[in-house]
């Protein structure tokens, strides 16, 4: 018999009939989870807990539960010859159904080497780096879909524009993806073009230092295709290293190749014009309005440029574009209110959507809730979160979310609020608390941030918001 890892390279994915997902419900994974459905695989799975998403996945046909139970596997996934095991690095090695599976000899991957599998064969355009790929690749996606070029997609978000994070095309040679440096997922990836945003330190927990962090990323250069492309921010800290015949272009908001020029922002809407190297396309409106989506629509839009899209429908879609759930996601807006949410969870990440809110609400109070994501993350940037969380006029912090972690002795929230800068007003609060806290307060513009599960809480803040 055949080793796990001999059988790991050589299984088919096209002819494989059952594949069960160790961690169905995270935004990645259940992308794979609707790929093998709409394959007619048998898909099923196992979640901590179930979310709006995992139940959309079982409506969908996927059997998921959420109970750490050998015997809740479907029999079609105990047959070891035809099963595909995914995993998420987030699932810890000892679980009980992972060790069935192991000791069965099953086949086992992690996502990024099953979506490394699947884009093998396909122009894979990437969009890499610490933050504003999800968004980025969820607007290139967006931009090749509605137009003559269409797409193959695997987000890490899901698109306000389509309901989901997996779009499909029986015709196109193209699949956007996000592509994740997390445990250096991103080096399974063959891909023929790729959007390079940013490369400020994270995951220190994986790499350890910011040297290995850059060293991960000039790798995946050398990963892009001979004829494909490179598209890196302008200003960022990385020398790429690119095989012979892989072109090389900058972008950013306001120089590069590829750059955004006469910059209307005013009466909630923006519009830009777009230079590439070989057009201009003036008077883009942006779908979403927020100075951020700036530069990541110049990266979006040269992506989509270099592989066909017309300017017209580069315009269209761009005018068209909706967003991703929990990227500066506006939840109410209206002239006394505004209540969004928003994924960040890097200090640069919180520091750029709390800068994009203060350009829209000048003269507004703006009051910032943050959940941290990871103790690992909080000890490594605990001041530099203070610095990006001082620009909002009021905070307040809840504990941190551990996701895959345990605690660390003296890794806490309160080492952020102890740095927030002096005057600033702050507070304090469990989870559990922060509706009772929020109903009493008098809120401006409220903005929840982080990566945890501070998001469960939108919809009963929207009435609790509502009904002042």
């Amino acid at each position: 018999m055949k080793s796990p890892k001999e059988r790991m390279k050589t299984m088919n994915i096209e002819t494989i009939k059952s594949v069960y997902f160790v961690g169905a419900g995270g935004i990645g994974m259940s992308a794979l989870v609707r790929y093998f459905l709409s394959k007619g695989k048998v898909v099923a799975g196992y979640d901590r807990t179930p979310t709006p998403l995992t139940e959309s996945l079982i409506a969908e046909g996927a059997q998921i539960h959420f109970e750490e139970n050998v015997a809740l596997i479907p029999e079609a996934c105990k047959d070891q010859a035809n099963t595909l095991v995914v995993l998420t690095p987030a699932v810890p090695h000892e679980h009980a159904e992972l060790v069935y599976f192991r000791e069965n000899g099953f086949a086992i991957q992690k996502r990024a080497q099953v979506l490394g599998s699947i884009t093998h064969a396909s122009k894979g355009l990437c969009v890499a780096g610490t933050h504003g790929k999800t968004t980025t690749s969820t607007m290139a996606a967006h931009l090749l879909h509605q137009s003559h070029v269409e797409c193959t997609a695997f987000l890490g978000g899901i698109s306000k524009n389509y309901g989901t994070n997996l779009l499909l095309s029986q015709k196109s040679p193209y699949t956007v993806i996000e592509a994740d440096e997390f445990d250096r997922s991103f080096h399974w990836l063959s891909p023929y073009m790729s959007v390079i945003t940013a490369t400020d330190p994270d995951h220190l927990d994986i790499y350890g230092t910011e040297e290995a962090y850059l060293e991960s990323f000039v790798h995946y250069t050398t990963l892009i295709q001979p004829g494909g492309a490179l598209i890196i921010r302008k200003g960022v800290s990385l020398k790429p290293k690119v095989q012979e015949g892989v072109r090389v272009f900058t972008y950013s908001r306001d120089e590069g190749d590829f750059h955004a020029e006469n910059i209307r922002i005013g009466n909630g809407e923006i519009f830009i014009d777009f230079v590439a190297p070989d057009t201009r396309i003036n008077d883009i409106q942006l779908g979403v309005p927020v100075s951020i989506n700036i530069e990541n629509g110049v990266a979006a839009m040269a992506l989509a440029h270099l592989n066909g899209v017309t300017d017209e429908e580069i315009k269209r879609g761009m005018a068209s574009f909706r967003g991703v759930d929990r990227r500066f996601d506006f939840k109410i807006k209206t002239d006394r209110l505004v209540f969004l949410s928003d994924y960040a969870h890097h200090p640069s990440e919180v520091k750029q959507s709390l800068l994009s809110i203060r350009e829209l609400y000048r003269d507004k109070k703006i009051t910032a809730v943050f959940q941290p994501h990871l103790f690992t993350r909080t000890r490594d940037f605990y001041r530099e979160f203070a610095d990006s969380l001082s620009l909002a006029d009021e905070v307040i912090l809840i504990d941190i979310y551990p996701a895959r972690e345990e605690p660390i002795p003296g890794v806490t929230s309160k080492l952020i609020y102890d740095n927030l800068r002096p005057g600033i007003e702050k507070s304090m609060c469990k989870k559990e608390e922060i509706l009772n806290i929020l109903k009493d307060k008098n809120i401006e513009v409220l903005i929840t941030l982080g990566a945890g599960d501070i998001d469960n809480y939108a919809p009963e803040l929207c009435k609790i918001l509502a009904n002042r």
